[in-house]
């Protein structure tokens, strides 16, 4: 909190590697790969998220802010370009563009203690809000004597009903979020966290265990709220550094979760009972912090800055004579020209850029299947070692190697329009591997590492991918398109679950599952493959033939070309290469 505190009293350019943190960058955006993204400990969630985001936080419940819905309000929020809405409207014709130097006004003196205080205070909500020690155990609470529920139940009855209830709330979650300003979702939330623990602890039958998971579904949407509420208090100019402190926040929490946890199950054998009672303290203790939030008095679409509204009801008159079509439009037609609408339809012409297309896809299918091994893998632990219980011990391993991994995102230097599917299936069969040997293997630690890395394999991608979607757009479209793609994974998963995991489905067993999604992770690596070899053949015959019109006598030179400033390709760094 320290850190926070000599942000707003003694503030610095703070230079962060892969995120170019420079305020000024040469696009006018808040430069840098997009926050880190993290898993919570059980998850049963996944992204954000969360994130955003954060959004991203273990099986079978996915994490905090690894969650993508997390990432959704957040990272677009912290990668859109700047605009100060706290000083002054945003421009009609390029929402977001405006001058950074403009953006980065400083606040007045006497606002700078209660921001400070406000940062603070999220912060720690943030943090507490993660702990919830009994996360990670979830799974093993239920296969267990005292609930007594078998390994079918748990995978084919419960377990799918988390997908389905995040896909139904998912987008009124979104929407709510913005529209009640951030602070009633997150009551909410803390709500449902409160009923999830309390079915844990007087449950006993199936249909509580799904109500459990049906309240869980809406943390894991509610979780945008938190990945963006951060930046509706402080000015553009402090978006990168403040969204390093709440998602930090937020990892710190999970880390401590799966910890505390893990020693109070190794170290002081407690029953599961009374660790979903120290789980609902820590809930209802995080309850009563989000009460306490300060109210924000704007968000990015619903609620924007109070100062526009003066300047639009001075003269109405005017207005209406000067475009007198405008003044007769029906209440349908001005929803068409609403701005919401607008940037629906924007989206609809983003989808024909090479770079933002294989991003998103990337988002939508690999976040599906990377969420989908959350959910069930601590079913598959359970089969492999019934009595191996160190659930709390790998996700914080887990949640570890993934800050590390998506820290080393932000110094890969590479030519992303060029070797962006290369990496991206390289690294899918790699988790195909993993995928792969988990499925198979009768040891338990074996088990547990390749599910390590293989949620670093994916984390080392997320800044990036957030990077590459973000750094062209401003903060709504940023928003909306994580939303999108977010949503999209969803309904994935679902169909997914319906056909593979459902009782009413095929209702396969835990490690059938696996190899469903060994199979799924098989396809989507020979996919980008192929894509990979096309684009790269694509780029060396335009190479060669420019050399060889370049050349008096159509031959080959060594001489080296001369840079263009079209020829420099961003970096996920927000540095340039040249082409």
């Amino acid at each position: 909190m320290l850190a926070v505190y000599l942000l707003f009293h003694h503030p610095v350019k703070w230079f962060i590697p892969g995120s170019s943190a420079c305020l000024h960058s040469q696009r006018t955006k808040r430069c840098g790969t997009a926050p880190l993204l993290f898993h919570s400990s059980r998850i049963s969630f996944a992204s954000h998220a969360d994130l955003i985001e954060q959004q991203n936080g273990s099986a079978p419940y996915p994490g905090a802010t690894d969650h993508p819905a997390a990432t959704m309000g957040a990272d677009g929020a912290a990668a859109g370009k700047d605009v100060d809405l706290k000083t002054a409207p945003p421009l009609e014709d390029g929402e977001g563009r405006g001058d950074p130097e403009a953006a980065a006004v400083p606040c007045p003196s006497e606002d700078v203690g209660k921001l400070t205080y406000s940062v603070m205070f999220l912060c720690f909500y943030g943090f507490m809000a993660s702990i919830r020690p009994g996360e990670s155990f979830i799974t093993p609470n239920l296969l267990s004597s005292e609930k007594n529920f078998t390994r079918e139940q748990v995978t084919n009855e419960i377990t799918p009903v988390l997908t389905y209830s995040y896909m139904a709330v998912l987008v009124p979650a979104f929407l709510l979020t913005d529209l009640l300003r951030y602070k009633p979702v997150l009551i909410i939330q803390g709500v449902s966290h409160v009923v999830i623990w309390v079915l844990m602890l007087l449950g006993a039958t199936l249909l509580h265990m799904q109500l459990m998971e049906f309240f869980y579904g809406i943390t894991m949407a509610c979780r945008v709220a938190y990945s963006s509420y951060i930046f509706s208090l402080v000015s553009p100019v402090l978006y990168q550094r403040v969204a390093g402190y709440s998602r930090s926040s937020v990892l710190l929490g999970v880390f401590v979760s799966s910890v505390l946890g893990q020693l109070c199950l190794s170290l002081g054998d407690i029953s599961y009972y009374t660790l979903d009672a120290i789980s609902l303290g820590f809930v209802s203790f995080g309850l009563a912090l989000a009460c306490c939030l300060p109210w924000p008095k704007r968000s990015l679409f619903f609620n924007r800055t109070k100062r526009q509204e003066p300047a639009e009801k001075a003269a109405p008159s005017e207005t209406d004579e000067m475009n007198p079509r405008r003044a007769g439009l029906s209440s349908a037609a001005r929803w068409k020209e609403s701005i919401f609408v607008q940037m629906l339809l924007e989206v609809g012409n983003m989808v024909k850029r090479p770079n933002l297309r294989l991003w998103s896809l990337w988002w939508i299918f690999n976040s599906t299947g990377y969420y989908l091994v959350l959910f069930y893998v601590h079913i598959l632990w359970n089969k492999v070692h019934s009595t191996a219980n160190y659930n709390g011990a790998v996700e914080a391993a887990a949640t570890l190697l993934s800050a590390i991994t998506s820290f080393m995102a932000g110094f890969a230097k590479i030519r992303w329009n060029i070797w962006s599917e290369l990496v991206i299936g390289g690294i899918t069969a790699l988790q195909a591997g993993m995928l792969l040997v988990m499925g198979t293997t009768g040891n338990i630690w074996v088990c547990y590492s390749c599910y390590i890395l293989f949620r670093g394999f994916y984390q080392f991608l997320v800044p990036i991918a957030t990077f590459q979607i973000a750094s062209s757009l401003t903060r709504e479209l940023c928003a909306l398109v994580f939303g999108i793609n977010t949503f999209l994974g969803t309904v994935l998963k679902s169909i997914i679950n319906l056909i593979f995991s459902d009782k009413r489905g095929l209702g396969l067993d835990v490690t059938s599952q696996f190899r469903i999604y060994f199979i799924y992770f098989i396809l989507l690596t020979v996919v980008y493959l192929i894509s990979a070899a096309v684009v790269l053949v694509r780029h060396f015959r335009t190479q060669n033939r420019g050399e060889e019109e370049a050349s008096p006598d159509g031959l080959h030179t060594e001489l080296t070309p001369v840079s263009m400033t079209s020829e420099e390709e961003p970096l996920s760094n927000s540095q340039s290469v040249k082409a």
